[in-house]
């Protein structure tokens, strides 16, 4: 019985995964769904059907699904980490800042989980936190400038602006739009 429920489950992921490629996402959807009725809290279905719901623009039913995958105990950082950042778009501030620590607690190298925390501190006005979580990430990725761009404007706002140059004149050495455009948008000028 177990093996063809197995060969089951794989035929529907086949299919999934062909509408996926032929760009009916729709079709596997439905697939996806009527998987997780045959096969309820599978961590691979959920994952793809938040995925997917992700990309329709159902930000709340991707949620839901990643819901489930982090109620597992063996739900990844990443998982978290995607709950995170859909809550956090969609202004669930403080449910994303819990998310992103759930990450980081699986995997602390996971440099998105740090700036999305910083992001949540940051909404949440939380500068010394948010200074913190942004530059673990931009420890962990200094040649992106994202990191880097926030935490310019963390010191901004806590009213030091020599640390802000700091970081513009280090963004001019690989990133100088990024510089110039925190340059214009702080009257700071290197």
């Amino acid at each position: 019985m177990s093996v063809k429920l197995d060969l089951r489950w794989h035929l529907f992921k086949f299919y999934a995964s062909a509408f996926i490629v032929l760009g009916l996402r729709h079709k596997a959807i439905t697939i996806f769904e009527e998987m997780l009725h045959q096969y309820p809290n599978d961590p691979y279905v959920l994952s793809s059907l938040a995925y997917l719901k992700t990309q329709e623009g159902d930000k709340q039913g991707a949620i839901e699904m990643y819901k489930k995958v982090v109620q597992r105990s063996d739900a990844p950082a990443y998982s978290w980490y995607n709950l995170g950042f859909l809550q956090e778009e969609v202004g669930q501030v403080e449910d994303a800042e819990f998310s992103f620590r759930e990450a980081l607690k699986l995997d602390e190298k996971l440099d998105l989980a740090w700036y999305g925390l910083g992001l949540t501190l940051i909404q949440q006005r939380l500068f010394d936190d948010a200074v913190k979580a942004l530059k673990k990430n931009t420890q962990l990725q200094p040649m992106s400038p994202y990191g880097w761009y926030q935490l310019a404007r963390v010191y901004v706002d806590r009213q030091e602006p020599e640390e802000a140059v700091k970081i513009i004149k280090h963004l001019k050495e690989f990133e100088p739009k990024f510089a110039k455009q925190l340059e214009r948008e702080t009257g700071l000028t290197v």
